[in-house]
């Protein structure tokens, strides 16, 4: 099957998986017990995708700038900064480490 082929077939699955989404009956989705389970599924994904996006290069796991960002984003989610000065500490650390030499 061709490149194409592969993307029209997932995009298929996608669409039908959001279609079985609607078809849920609502009290299924109303109990406390899935409310609580669909906020710690959303935690998981974006500590996975922090990760990822973190460590992951080249194959293999990669300690470079983006590892110093994340520590001193962190560092202001500690201190209680807003989201927007936690994104921009962050940045601007990523671009002082890379400043310094670091990948």
């Amino acid at each position: 099957m061709s490149l194409w082929g592969w993307i029209l077939l997932a995009s298929l699955a996608a669409f039908a998986t959001k279609l079985a989404g609607h078809l849920v009956p609502g009290r299924w989705l109303s109990g406390p017990r899935m409310a609580r389970v669909t906020g710690t599924i959303t935690i998981g994904l974006l500590a996975s995708l922090t990760v990822m996006n973190t460590f992951a290069g080249n194959g293999g796991l990669v300690v470079d700038a983006r590892v110093g960002a994340l520590l001193t984003a962190a560092a202001a989610l500690a201190l209680r900064v807003p989201f927007l000065g936690v994104v921009v500490i962050g940045a601007a650390a990523a671009a002082l480490l890379r400043l310094a030499g670091l990948p």
